[in-house]
Parts: C-alpha cells; sequence; structure tokens
C-alpha cells in the first residue's frame, strides 16, 4: 500500500533537510508552491505534512513569515554556584565568557542599555527599598556563535550613583566589573547572593528575540539578589534562559574539579559587562 501523500511530501522535504539542499534557517516553500510541486496536493494534505514535521522539530512555522528548517542547537552549560577561587557567583560577565570559551563557543554581547526606572513589584522588594524611589537597571542581550542565548538585566539603588559610582549610568562596559567597581568605589563587596529559579511561557518579546515556537520552548528566570556582609542588597540581576538551549549547573560542596567544569557536561561539545570580575 502506498503511503500517504502527506508521508510522501514530509519525506522528500527531511531529505532535503538532511542532504542540506536546504540549509538550516531557511524558508521551506510556500503553500501554493508545495501544492504545485506535489501533483495538485490539497491544501489540507500539505499542511499535515508540515504539522508532522513541525511534530519531530525538523522545522518551525512563524505566523505570518512562514515555515522555516530549525537551526540545530547545542545546549551550553553554565555553572551558577559560586567560584571556588573568587567566592562570586558564577552566569555573569567574566564566568559567561570563559565558560563559553573553554566549551570553544563564541560569546558575544551588546553594549548595556542603561535606563533610570522607579522601584516596583520583585525589583523593589529584592533591593528593600521604597517602590517608585529610582533605580539603575542595566540590560544586556547575550548570544553564543551568533545566536541569540539569554537575556540579563541587573537592577542597582539610585543611591550608589548619588554616593559616587557614577559609572553606573554610563552606557558601557564597566572595568574591571560592575561588582567589582561598586567594591572600589564605595567599599560595598559582595559577600553572597540568592538565587530564585521559575520557568515560564515565554512573553512575545521573548519569542521574538529567541526565535522560539509559539508553543512547546519554555524559559528559565533566574532572580540574583546579592548581598553584603551587613546584609543589604547591592544588586538584583534577573536573567532569562531559553530552556532548549541552556543547562544550568550548581555545584556544591567537595566536587572534583574534572567534574565541575561545564565543559564536561554531557552532550556538550568541547564581551559581557563583568559583573562578577
Amino acid at each position: 500500500m502506498a503511503e500517504p501523500m502527506y508521508r510522501q511530501i514530509a519525506e522528500e522535504l527531511r531529505r532535503r533537510i538532511e542532504s542540506g539542499d536546504l540549509a538550516p534557517g531557511t524558508k521551506l516553500p510556500t503553500e501554493l508552491e508545495l501544492r504545485e510541486e506535489f501533483n495538485n496536493a490539497s491544501r489540507n494534505t500539505v499542511r499535515d505534512a508540515i504539522r508532522s514535521l513541525t511534530r519531530g522539530g525538523v522545522v518551525i512555522t512563524w505566523p505570518g513569515q512562514g515555515t522555516y528548517v530549525v537551526d540545530r542547537i547545542v545546549p551550553f552549560a553554565i555553572t551558577l554556584s559560586t567560584d571556588n577561587d573568587t567566592g562570586l557567583g558564577g552566569g555573569e560577565g567574566v564566568a559567561y565568557m570563559s565558560a563559553a570559551r573553554a566549551q570553544l563557543r563564541r560569546p558575544d554581547a551588546t553594549v548595556p542599555r542603561v535606563e533610570i526606572q522607579l522601584a516596583a513589584g520583585r525589583v523593589a522588594r529584592e533591593l528593600q527599598v521604597n517602590e517608585s524611589s529610582a533605580i539603575v537597571s542595566r540590560h544586556q542581550k547575550l548570544s553564543i556563535d551568533g545566536k541569540p542565548w539569554s537575556m540579563q538585566t541587573s537592577f542597582y539603588p539610585m543611591k550608589f550613583v548619588e554616593m559616587g559610582a557614577t559609572k553606573l549610568v554610563e552606557a558601557t562596559n564597566i572595568e574591571p566589573g560592575v561588582v567589582r567597581y561598586v567594591a572600589q568605589k564605595l567599599g560595598l563587596e559582595q559577600a553572597g547572593y540568592q538565587d530564585k529559579i521559575l520557568a515560564r511561557p515565554p512573553d512575545e518579546n521573548e519569542i521574538s528575540f529567541f526565535k522560539l515556537p509559539e508553543n512547546g520552548v519554555a524559559v528559565i528566570e533566574t532572580v540574583r539578589t546579592a548581598y553584603e556582609r551587613s546584609g543589604t542588597p547591592i544588586r538584583c540581576t534577573v536573567t532569562v534562559w531559553p530552556a532548549d538551549r541552556n543547562r544550568l549547573v550548581y555545584n556544591i560542596g567537595d566536587v572534583p574539579p574534572e567534574i565541575r567544569s561545564p565543559a564536561q557536561a554531557e552532550d556538550i561539545p568541547s564581551s559581557t559587562e563583568d559583573e562578577q570580575s
């Protein structure tokens, strides 16, 4: 018995994708073009073929834009727990850049977008400031191998600028890193931090930036609040990580060095703002 037409169409498209005739990121022919190519197949037959490929993770459809060959994503492992050498947290700045390079990846980041905002909701609670008090936000979009990988926004009390840490409001990377800059300028050293982690559906902005399907891929959101020795919060960093390309790693206690390294994580092949340097 001959295979249903939709399967024949799906298998032919899959063959072209696997052979490289349709490269990752390539737009598939339109529904009308596929109907004409495959002996005037019905609209439903073509749509069933595309749905079959979509379920298999081979293609992705963007409403109003068309259907595209999925670009294979190689997950990236990033350690978020405290670094034994520096005593600072991972997952940001130098830690991000170093981990990516250790895994033979190419990290990059946008220039920080700096804004003066009014504290509200979660950020006000984490920084222990009054609602509507001024805070500084520093936002960056991070990429690996030219692909969008995470978004990170750090919030600082505006009083830090008034106390002399004026670089916080400059739209440029701060050397030798914001954490060390605040420590050196204001004497506020990061003594510890708490991470709060949740998984949720992506919003429209995240779907667009990360090029996610509208259903099926969650994002992981980490909220890191750092404290100085008196217990006063000195920053709140919110990072969004798509779950299809990130593996978050925590090392607690005496873990062998060869295991601690993200570059050793399973299925991982062997210039952000330096928050942690």
